[in-house]
């Protein structure tokens, strides 16, 4: 299926992400012990057949652009097309430093490079989603609907931090569209959006006329009666990373096989960047339970119900229970960590106890000595 481009936003802060996004994106956020977000959308893309795909940029953005290289991770290193990144603020202001003010704003700055889009086709999406979402599918039924934007939604309105939601009709279009709503109701935007490349570049130049950057407000709301914009409802896991407690909880229900089954399906597989680790060592005296280990981790105490990244280092007597611990952790002798996100590189010093609780686990930022 070669009609389809991607364009993936990864363009602000999430303050509700604190230390995790100090000096990352949301997108280049570290998930499943072995992933970043960003190969959850990409892999989507891919699996589905796309062959082109942008990824639009803003600020603190060295972490993802080191994660995707040249794209050859995901078969998007090519000569003509494949992986682009789009610095859509690079001619007029330093990056990072003004805030975002929606996809419109960075599609207009970036309207050079949609205008040679050889697809009929465009996806909007953003690098924060972790999902396994069957694209083609989700073509298929836009085509055949007629619609000029299909928006696809999760089956709950689970809270989400600066989340859109959408009421359905019997039918299947959207007859309300919510943005941040003090009561969410209805279904949960995956802010992942199909259209016409020809209906994109109309709606770009429209919005830049009249100084409209929001793709929610500007567009899904203020032409909801003028647009034919349809909901397709996905069914699986779905997880947008937006606060310190989502990204907590969407790790924690990794430890649940049917979540894994559902997130790792073997007809849609997840591609990632190799850690280039060797395999995971627990030696004799070690515990571990109800656990995700990654390659090259080394432990020799007790691990329950935790995610451990590539690298990570548990010594004897040490003892790791609700965890996620980040690349080349390590936990020394007869320290007790308990709902405890840690990032890369950080030590942990013998005998040291640290505890957070399931609704607000403790954050250590990259490369800390605690």
């Amino acid at each position: 299926m070669r009609e389809l481009h991607g364009i993936i936003f990864s363009y602000e802060k999430r303050n509700e992400l604190y230390e995790l996004a100090e000096k990352r994106t949301a997108a280049s956020l570290p998930f499943g012990g072995r992933y970043r977000c960003v190969d959850f959308v990409l892999s989507n893309l891919v699996n589905a057949g796309v062959q082109d795909v942008g990824v639009v940029l803003h600020g603190r953005y060295q972490s993802l652009l080191d994660h995707l290289g040249s794209g050859k991770s995901w078969d998007l290193s090519r000569k003509r097309g494949g992986l682009k990144i789009l610095p859509p603020f690079a001619y007029q202001r330093a990056w990072g430093e003004v805030a975002f003010r929606g996809k419109m704003e960075a599609l207009a700055g970036v309207r050079s490079y949609l205008q040679e889009i050889r697809q009929d086709y465009v996806v909007l999406t953003e690098g924060d989603l972790v999902a396994n979402l069957p694209l083609q599918e989700i073509l298929e039924e836009h085509i055949r609907s007629g619609a000029d934007i299909t928006a696809v939604c999760a089956d709950d309105s689970d809270p989400v931090e600066n989340g859109a939601y959408f009421e359905l009709d019997g039918e299947g279009r959207v007859s309300q569209v919510l943005v941040q709503p003090h009561q969410p109701r209805g279904k949960r935007s995956l802010e992942t959006y199909l259209l016409s490349r020809d209906l994109l570049l109309k709606l770009v130049d429209d919005c830049a006329s009249r100084d409209c950057t929001s793709f929610r407000r500007d567009v899904l709301q203020a032409r909801r009666e003028e647009l034919s914009i349809r909901g397709w409802v996905f069914h699986g896991f779905a997880a947008q990373m937006r606060s310190i407690r989502d990204y907590y909880e969407r790790s924690m229900q990794l430890l649940h096989r049917d979540v894994r089954r559902d997130l790792f399906c073997p007809e849609r597989p997840i591609r990632a960047k190799s850690a280039d680790k060797s395999s995971a060592y627990l030696s004799p005296e070690a515990v571990c339970r109800n656990s995700l280990i990654a390659d090259g981790c080394k432990i020799e105490g007790t691990v329950e119900d935790s995610i451990l990244f590539p690298g990570v280092t548990v010594e004897s007597g040490a003892t790791v229970r609700g965890c996620i611990l980040f690349k080349e952790t390590i936990v020394r002798r007869d320290a007790s960590l308990r709902c405890v996100i840690a990032d890369k590189r950080v030590q942990v010093q013998p005998g040291r106890h640290l505890a957070g609780h399931e609704t607000y686990p403790l954050v250590i930022a990259k490369g800390r000595v605690v």
